[in-house]
């Protein structure tokens, strides 16, 4: 009768599995009564008010990178999310398999820990996001051939090299969909001389963004503030901009591919090579990015067919198999 889930905690989303199945898939945003410390809206619902609160009211992100950086406001968050799945009543308490960036100190580990216990849980099991992401990819990481998995998220980009149901290399770096929209906006800055906000740039990118040059063109009017007089003032983009505004984070994700790369012994280096690398988390979305990055890298880069949920659903996963994954699990 125990439910068992699985739950992608990520910076800009968050994912929950049952088996087969996405149960939910919602901003990781809470707005929350400050004094009485009470969860008001979360998810979309959340992300909508932000900076159109009254002062009562906070709306805030709790995770930053990846990691817990609003403990309480997490663990409310979770707690409503239990209930809102398994029922207001919780008589059978669920067994969650939690995602965590690889390379996270025991610190921020115990954090999430401690947090889904606290949300009402009977066992929490930690895993860590690019195994997570091979199992919800069907990835064959159980063998002794070599899959390379380059997840990009809203707080962190990953990239790891798996065998044998465990990493053999990998590296995090705590930039990814949040670095895009800060280049955007600096972007926008030097070249228009207007201020845009970070939800401005973040519409730019997925409506109009690519990672290479476009034969189709595609524009959108944006409204700013102008450095100068500080009043309103509409400015249109185009895709070559927003193209030549990424060009130092799409940069920065090669050198951190090649990073583990170098890590990664010659016999898994010519597995990747006739596999390719699995290109999954939102950041993947971008257009274009795929080839861009088998351009730069000299391997294979595909885009996944569901490049958002892989992770949560690879989660549901290894909750059913965790007795095979034991060794591979992340411990308090």
């Amino acid at each position: 009768m125990t439910r068992e889930l699985g739950i992608d905690l990520g910076t800009f989303y968050t994912v929950i599995a049952e088996g087969n199945q996405v149960l939910l898939q919602e901003p990781t945003v809470a707005a929350i009564v400050v004094e009485e410390q009470k969860l008001v809206e979360w998810g979309q619902a959340a992300k909508d008010m932000i900076g159109r609160v009254p002062e009562r009211i906070q709306v805030v992100r709790p995770l930053q990178h990846g990691v817990i950086a609003e403990y309480e406001v997490t663990e409310i968050l979770l707690q409503y999310l239990i209930k809102k799945i398994c029922g207001p009543m919780l008589f059978f308490r669920p067994r969650l398999m939690i995602t965590i960036p690889y390379g996270i100190t025991s610190v921020e580990t115990r954090a999430v820990h401690e947090a889904g216990l606290e949300a009402g849980s009977r066992e929490v099991y930690l895993i860590q996001q690019p195994l997570a992401a091979a199992l919800g990819l069907d990835l064959p990481v159980n063998t002794p051939t070599g899959n390379m998995v380059i997840s990009l998220g809203g707080g962190t980009n990953q990239v790891a090299v798996l065998a044998l149901n465990d990493i053999v290399a990998a590296e995090t770096a705590r930039t990814g969909g949040l670095a895009m929209d800060e280049a955007i906006i600096t972007y926008v800055r030097k070249k228009y001389g207007v201020i845009i906000g970070q939800p401005t740039a973040e519409q730019l990118k997925i409506r109009i963004g690519a990672a290479t040059p476009q034969e189709e063109q595609q524009s959108l009017e944006v409204q700013g503030q102008d450095q100068v007089t500080g009043l309103p003032r509409p400015v249109t983009l185009t895709t070559a901009d927003v193209v030549d505004a990424l060009e130092e984070p799409l940069e920065a994700i090669v050198t951190l591919v090649r990073r583990v790369l170098e890590k990664t012994p010659p016999e898994l280096i010519a597995d990747i090579i006739d596999r390719g690398a699995a290109l999954c988390g939102g950041g993947a979305l971008l257009r274009g990015i795929d080839t861009y990055l088998t351009k730069s890298l000299g391997i294979p880069v595909y885009l996944v067919d569901n490049p958002t949920t892989c992770t949560a659903l690879g989660a549901a996963k290894a909750l059913a198999m965790r007795d095979l994954l034991r060794r591979s699990l992340v411990y308090v």
